[in-house]
């Protein structure tokens, strides 16, 4: 996809230089290199694998995800043509639009502990919220050593232990 130069993406690079902060990084290739399954591929004759991953990593949409809560009661259609414009793939937009209404729930989970609001596309192509009742003041967060936001906006409520 090409990123429109004179807009600000809506993506950012995640902070890799923080002390104590995992990416989920996988496994190197210089230990898959001269296993028994390497053996057999070659065996086979199958060319080897690629030393890329298949997982992003390091990208936060955060930006996006306001953009799009920011586009609430707009055209879709003009609104996702800009988010296409301005983002590295389509998938993440629909991490909080809903494709279908099968799809469509009040709120989104996003990473270990940010909540957005779910988004859908009503009949009439209006962006929308699938819960617009739905407040901070609602939700509860899951444990005490993370910092849960809704929409942006840390959890009024504290962690509750179930005993």
């Amino acid at each position: 996809m090409n990123i429109d130069p004179r807009k600000k993406p809506l993506y950012r690079k995640v902070n890799t230089r923080t002390r104590g902060v995992r990416h989920h990084t996988g496994g190197d290739y210089r230990h898959e290199r001269n296993t028994k399954q390497e053996k057999r591929n070659e065996a086979d004759q199958v060319s080897r694998g690629s030393m890329h991953g298949r997982t992003q990593r390091g990208l936060d949409y955060t930006p996006l995800f306001r953009f799009l809560l920011s586009k609430v009661g707009e055209d879709w259609q003009a609104v996702h043509a800009e988010a296409i414009s301005r983002i590295d793939r389509e998938e993440p937009i629909f991490w909080l639009v809903a494709r279908n209404e099968d799809e469509q729930k009040p709120y989104v989970r996003i990473g270990e502990s940010s909540y957005f609001s779910g988004l859908y596309i009503d009949e009439n192509g209006k962006l929308a919220k699938v819960a617009p009742d739905l407040r901070n003041e609602d939700l509860q967060p899951s444990c005490a050593c993370c910092t849960h936001t809704f929409n942006g906006v840390s959890f009024v409520n504290r962690f509750k232990p179930e005993f």
